[in-house]
């Protein structure tokens, strides 16, 4: 039953991302994608956040909470890795830019994959990690499945009519997807109680929030943007390179898992909270 679950919540999570990639690439115009990345100076901001401060916050969350080497790990990967596909759907929900959503999604992507081969080895001896194996599901199941999705908009503008429909269905694989991984994951979660993974999580997912919010653009929705961008890590690049590289180490594969569920959720929370509050706030400026 276990089995049955694991792969229902695997191919939901597939469906997600496939569709929101799609959605996302027939609501959109590449210029519009493309516009917000001509600002150097957010990009830059962008990447520092997700590259430099993302890394340092987990390895020194780890160290002050006292979590294990192979804690230290899984925490770890997520720290290196940026770039997620969950990122223009918590944009959406936060009343964030969007375009300069998938524009940032794309760019950590990229980033990513030549980022985590070069970095990891110096953080970790003894561990090597192949680029290609990182960059393929991200370029067959999100890169392709937009720019085709782009092109089609560019060339048939009527097909933006499709839009909602995938949004809908995206929304509702995301939420049977994280609901069945949860339940399969329980005993998991529930021996990570008391170990410091889950507080520890928790605080890496404040930290890069806050340090995106503050130096991630100009505006409101920007930052947002910036915030939500660097605290969801790429959790596919994440849980490849620990299932690979950590094959001998099951508790590395174990706390990125864990650390991944609870990680998502609160962001999820986090994007609802902030769409909340956005509307009253634009209401406060008007005025």
């Amino acid at each position: 039953m276990t089995d049955v679950l694991a792969a229902l919540a695997q191919v939901a999570v597939l469906v997600f991302v496939v569709t929101s990639m799609i959605a996302l690439g027939l609501s959109l115009t590449v210029r519009q994608v493309v516009a917000p990345l001509r600002d150097l100076r957010l990009v830059l901001l962008g990447l520092a956040t997700s590259f430099l401060v993302a890394p340092a916050a987990a390895w020194g969350i780890a160290a002050l909470f006292g979590l294990s080497q192979d804690q230290t790990l899984g925490l770890l990967l997520l720290g290196v890795a940026a770039g997620a596909p969950f990122l223009p759907k918590l944009a959406q929900m936060a009343h964030g830019d969007v375009p300069y959503s998938v524009g940032l999604m794309v760019l950590l992507m990229v980033v990513t994959v030549g980022y985590v081969p070069l970095v990891l080895p110096l953080l970790v001896d003894g561990v090597a990690v192949d680029a290609w194996d990182i960059a393929r599901p991200l370029l067959l199941l999100m890169l392709l499945p937009l720019a085709i999705a782009l092109a089609v908009r560019a060339r048939y503008p009527d097909a933006a009519r499709l839009a909602p429909a995938l949004n809908t269905v995206s929304t509702t694989a995301l939420a049977l997807g994280i609901g069945v991984a949860v339940l399969v994951a329980l005993p998991q979660i529930w021996d990570q109680v008391g170990t410091g993974v889950l507080l520890a999580t928790l605080v890496l997912t404040a930290v890069c929030l806050a340090a995106g919010y503050l130096l991630g653009g100009s505006g409101r929705e920007q930052r947002t943007v910036t915030a939500l961008g660097t605290a969801q890590r790429n959790l596919s690049a994440a849980l490849l390179i620990a299932g690979t590289s950590f094959a001998d180490s099951p508790q590395v594969l174990v706390t990125v898992m864990v650390a991944a569920l609870l990680l998502t959720a609160s962001l999820l929370l986090v994007a609802a909270e902030a769409g909340r509050r956005a509307p009253s706030e634009r209401g406060v400026r008007s005025r």
